[in-house]
């Protein structure tokens, strides 16, 4: 599987967005549009007020398309689910560092790069960068959320690029490499505004799978 460094633009089209009931066609349709990864928010209705799905999706996409599974653990207690996902094909398993989510951090994020998958550690709009700063050099991803997670079709928050800035001078400051990535209102005008901030990750839902030219919308993330 293709590898990616931080200077990479990826693009992760958000499965939530998607039509649930040609989930495989729909998830080959993003890939064949140019798709870098997808994106699969998993919400349990505690940590978040919303559901979405759990890991037999995860693995239904794992064994219709061959592309690189970006799984967002919006759930409360992840370490309890981790290799529930693992096994059902995630390469990328992000969880939050908010107390909410109710784990042990470091542990998890042990867990997750033991089994061979990339991690990824999510703050929500309200938390400090600082709740994720003790654990930078355990992760690949840092995901730094632009709305208020639960829900799609939310307003990009721009007031959230500061905390990409400063995740970009501390990867510099400790040598380190892991990703940037940004969640939440994104489509080509708001991704050119995150990629000043140093983000090069793009989730992006509404925008990629309700255009009415899905691969058009990639490039023009991409490219922003």
């Amino acid at each position: 599987m293709k590898s990616w460094n931080h200077s990479d633009r990826i693009v992760a089209p958000s499965v939530l967005a998607a039509d649930f009931s040609r989930i495989a066609e729909e998830c080959s349709r993003a890939i064949t549009a140019g798709a870098d990864w997808l994106h699969l928010d998993v919400m349990d209705g505690h940590f978040v007020d919303n559901i979405s799905f759990g890991p037999a999706m995860v693995e239904a996409i794992h064994a219709t398309n061959d592309i690189f599974l970006d799984v967002h653990l919006m759930i409360a207690r992840p370490n309890h689910y981790l290799s529930r996902f693992i096994e059902a094909g995630a390469d990328l398993i992000s969880i939050h560092a908010e107390t909410g989510a109710d784990h042990d951090i470091s542990p998890s994020l042990a867990t997750i790069r033991e089994a061979g998958c990339k991690a990824g550690l999510a703050i929500n709009p309200a938390t400090p960068l600082e709740m994720a700063e003790p654990f930078l050099e355990q992760i690949d991803l840092l995901l730094v959320m632009t709305v208020v997670p639960g829900f799609g079709g939310q307003a990009f928050m721009p007031e959230m690029m500061p905390k990409v800035e400063d995740a970009v001078r501390l990867r510099e400051k400790h040598s380190l490499s892991f990703h940037i990535e940004v969640d939440g209102g994104i489509d080509p005008q708001t991704a050119s505004t995150a990629a000043e901030a140093g983000a090069n990750v793009f989730v992006a839902g509404s925008s990629t799978f309700k255009a009415p030219d899905i691969g058009q919308a990639i490039r023009a993330i991409r490219e922003s």
